[in-house]
């Protein structure tokens, strides 16, 4: 079972945009954030998830980013395993026009 919510990048920039409060996750590792996050967006590296699960609400969406939307799509699977709700950046920073912090 391999059904994971999406959001495009176009998407979250237009609801970011509109003002809507998002929790975003950046699971890149840290030279690559240094290169610029998603503003307002939290830094959690990939490897650190599982230790970090007190940081989640599960009644809380989270939206997952990394380079390319693979390795933020594999957290979404372990997340949604926990019982967490999540949702996966399609095309990760590569894709992203938005602007960055």
């Amino acid at each position: 079972m391999d059904n994971i919510e999406t959001i495009t990048t176009d998407e979250l920039q237009e609801k970011l945009e509109a003002g809507e409060k998002l929790e975003l996750v950046d699971v890149r590792e840290d030279e690559e954030v240094a290169e610029g996050m998603i503003p307002g967006a939290r830094h959690i590296r990939m490897g650190t998830i599982p230790e970090n699960l007190d940081k989640f609400d599960k009644d809380t969406e989270y939206i997952f980013i990394c380079r390319s939307g693979g390795r933020s799509h594999n957290v979404c699977l372990y997340l949604q395993d926990q019982g967490y709700k999540v949702r996966n950046m399609v095309g990760g920073m590569m894709n992203w026009s938005g602007e960055t912090k």
